[in-house]
């Protein structure tokens, strides 16, 4: 009935009232926290993330440790080797960095979940994210099935070092497929994939290239992560990649396709996450040192946000300071 019966602000008049109903819930338990490991001692600032560091393996168990006594659900790691070549082989190699901390962290934290982005472009000495290869047309780009048997051995490696989670993030096509056939090879059958499978060509990965020593030496990552004008191909991507074997779906950036979290999320019903990717943090970061926003009051908004489009889990630099928020 409309109003003067129906008065929807009945319902607004009180924390309380507000509080139980609430239609979407963000909690500690749905977020994961990126982590970026290096190999030299101590921490080293990302200037462009205020907050973020570049992390030792003992760091990152501590930091680790915080993650489980605010209740977070886990962390995602990406790793800045010392030496790089143009496979990217420190990726798959047993005593790589990545590996290092997986091991470190499952020894010390063993509840906690750890994901392990599964790419190749911190390793390669060229930034893309597999083999590079010359067309035809004389045209500089990722050889796509050359790289899929380097992909697969990374993931074993990773699952061999104690991930809970491998993420395949280099967007090449059969990826999925051949990271889900090379651990069921090696016993690892029950090691989840969470493919992202909807990463977008975006222009918010910036502080993320600072802080993961990932920018291209030269051109851009466009031949093979996905046009941010496209929905429709987004869908198809996850589609492709729940057929070859993914048990989770992930859409990045976060903030910019909340369409498409709600896309893929009804299209497939599998578990999904979103990245709310570097650029979204620096920006929350630096307007609130400029006194423009209320850092707490814009971050868990958004984070409510990416959870009413349909995502299940949210990976975000702000994990640490939501949980004790949420607290």
């Amino acid at each position: 009935m409309a109003f003067p019966v129906t008065r929807l602000r009945r319902l607004r008049a009180t924390p309380a009232l507000r509080a139980v109903v609430r239609e979407t819930a963000v909690t500690a338990g749905d977020l994961l926290l990126p982590l970026f490991v290096h190999e030299q001692d101590g921490r080293s600032p990302i200037g462009a993330m205020p907050g973020v560091d570049r992390l030792s393996v003992d760091e990152v168990v501590a930091e680790a440790r915080e993650c489980a006594r605010l209740g977070v659900a886990g962390v995602i790691l990406f790793g800045i080797p010392e030496q790089k070549d143009a496979e990217g082989s420190q990726a798959w190699a047993a005593d790589g960095i990545v590996q290092q901390a997986i091991r470190a962290i499952k020894q010390d934290v063993p509840e906690l979940l750890v994901v392990a982005d599964l790419c190749l472009c911190e390793y390669t000495d060229h930034g893309h994210c597999g083999i590079l290869c010359t067309t035809t047309a004389g045209i500089t780009t990722v050889d796509n099935d050359a790289s899929l048997p380097l992909l697969a051995r990374t993931a074993v490696a990773q699952a061999q070092a104690g991930a809970d989670v491998v993420a395949p993030s280099d967007m090449m096509d059969g990826r999925v497929g051949a990271i889900r056939a090379a651990l069921d090879e090696a016993g690892f059958t029950d090691t989840p994939i969470m493919s992202y499978s909807s990463k977008f060509a975006s222009a918010f990965y910036g502080p993320f290239r600072e802080a993961a020593d990932s920018t291209p030496s030269a051109g851009d990552r466009r031949g093979y992560q996905m046009d941010p004008a496209n929905g429709d191909e987004a869908v198809r991507e996850s589609l492709l990649d729940v057929e070859e074997g993914a048990d989770i779906l992930m859409v990045k950036p976060a903030l910019p396709y909340l369409d498409v979290i709600w896309r893929v999320k009804q299209a497939s019903r599998l578990p999904v996450c979103a990245y709310n990717v570097s650029g979204e943090y620096a920006m929350v970061k630096a307007a609130a040192a400029a006194g423009y926003i209320d850092e707490r009051a814009v971050v868990l908004e958004t984070l409510t946000a990416i959870r009413r489009a349909g995502a299940d889990i949210v990976i975000t630099y702000h994990a640490k300071d939501a949980a004790s928020w949420l607290q």
